[in-house]
């Protein structure tokens, strides 16, 4: 089994890429090895010294470490986990479920919701996977687009420029009554 890394524009997160698909819908999110209770694969890469974030994605897996902690120590490890996990055929989750983010929208505002999702689904997230994250939408309230930045995203130096100049740039081009964006309660 060969499986790629990449480099994230987070300096703390590494794609890695088994070659096969890891998550069949959804993705899933692990800051804690508390968290990775739920799943195999993100309790196990907990295991390896400097871990603080497992992501999964359709066909991917991102892992975030410790900044003291150095990617050339710590890769070799962190590919171990993901080719015998894989190898071993494995599930990936134990309770098959996924990181559904609950939204927070009223039913007069439906239509420009999913105009918003629309323009997330096809512009926006197959961008963000590549980079090794996702995002998506949390909530609309009054003009202002709530998103949650996972994996790569979350953290990233970049990521206040991708949603104030990219994503609500994009948003407002397209839907008038988007007036602002923000991840996770933070206003910018």
């Amino acid at each position: 089994m060969f499986i790629q890394t990449e480099e994230t524009p987070n300096p703390a997160t590494l794609k890695f890429l088994p070659g096969r698909t890891v998550m069949e819908s959804g993705t899933a999110e692990f800051k804690s090895e508390d968290e990775a209770a739920r799943s195999p694969l993100a309790e196990a890469l907990f295991g390896v010294d400097g871990v603080t974030g497992v992501f999964l994605g359709y066909d991917f897996v991102s892992v975030s470490k410790h900044d003291d902690k150095d990617w050339s120590l710590m890769k070799p490890g962190v590919l171990g986990v993901v080719m015998e996990h894989f190898v071993a055929g494995r599930p990936v989750l134990s309770d098959g479920s996924d990181d559904s983010v609950e939204e927070d929208v009223a039913p007069e505002d439906a239509e420009i919701v999913n105009q918003i999702k629309e323009l997330l689904e096809t512009r926006v997230r197959p961008a963000v996977a590549m980079d090794g994250g996702d995002i998506t939408f949390k909530g609309y309230d009054a003009g202002v687009v709530t998103l949650k930045m996972q994996g790569a995203c979350a953290g990233c130096p970049s990521s206040t420029a991708t949603l104030k100049m990219g994503i609500e740039n994009m948003l407002r081009h397209y839907i008038p009554e988007v007036r602002e964006v923000k991840a996770d309660g933070v206003y910018f």
